[in-house]
């Protein structure tokens, strides 16, 4: 939701104050939601081989890529689950694709088969999984996301800390307020020809 807004306030009140669902390709998401159903079993230790036998080439060819990872083979501590945290007087939470840890150092596992966000550390969904982790977790010897680039082939870590902590609760509790006293909703004309309301927008 804050992604949206952030996109497009616009389209931010189209979808979530009117509750407008345009219909929409699900097929570049495919992909991607194989993979996460087939990573949440495994990590579950949860017998997989009719469904390894049921991939494409493409889906198989990235399911070996996340296997291969060295985060991915650490030790599980939960899966596809949900939390949430409480910032002033706004609930925010998501899904996480996995949290593992090595010892008493813990990871936040997001598998991106796309491409990661232009600015991870300050990503909406970085702040917040690290925070409802800060939270969940409470005794660790560090923090970490990491968002597994299995389109690249790499890794992107952010660690943790105090100062992002304080930075991170700021900036959402703002992002926030401005949802909360929005009343124009304005189109910010970035993205329209793209966009799934543009036919009912009045830009």
């Amino acid at each position: 939701m804050i992604k949206t807004y952030q996109a497009c306030p616009k389209k931010y009140y189209f979808q979530y104050v009117e509750n407008i669902n345009m219909p929409k390709s699900s097929l570049a998401f495919e992909k991607g939601k194989r993979v996460h159903a087939l990573a949440n079993y495994y990590l579950q230790k949860i017998k997989i081989d009719r469904i390894e036998s049921a991939l494409n080439d493409s889906e198989r060819e990235v399911w070996e890529l996340l296997k291969e990872n060295p985060f991915y083979n650490m030790d599980y501590l939960k899966s596809e689950f949900t939390l949430s945290i409480k910032l002033s007087d706004f609930w925010l939470g998501g899904r996480l694709d996995a949290i593992v840890h090595k010892e008493n150092d813990y990871y936040i596992l997001d598998y991106k088969t796309g491409s990661i966000p232009q600015n991870p550390e300050y990503d909406p969904q970085t702040m917040i999984y690290l925070l409802c982790a800060d939270k969940y977790i409470k005794n660790y010897d560090s923090l970490s996301f990491v968002y597994i680039d299995l389109k690249n082939k790499q890794n992107y870590i952010i660690k943790f800390n105090e100062q992002l902590k304080e930075k991170y609760e700021k900036e959402l509790i703002s992002i926030c307020s401005l949802i909360n006293s929005d009343s124009l909703y304005d189109c910010n004309k970035n993205s329209c020809k793209y966009c799934e309301y543009g036919k009912i927008c009045n830009f």
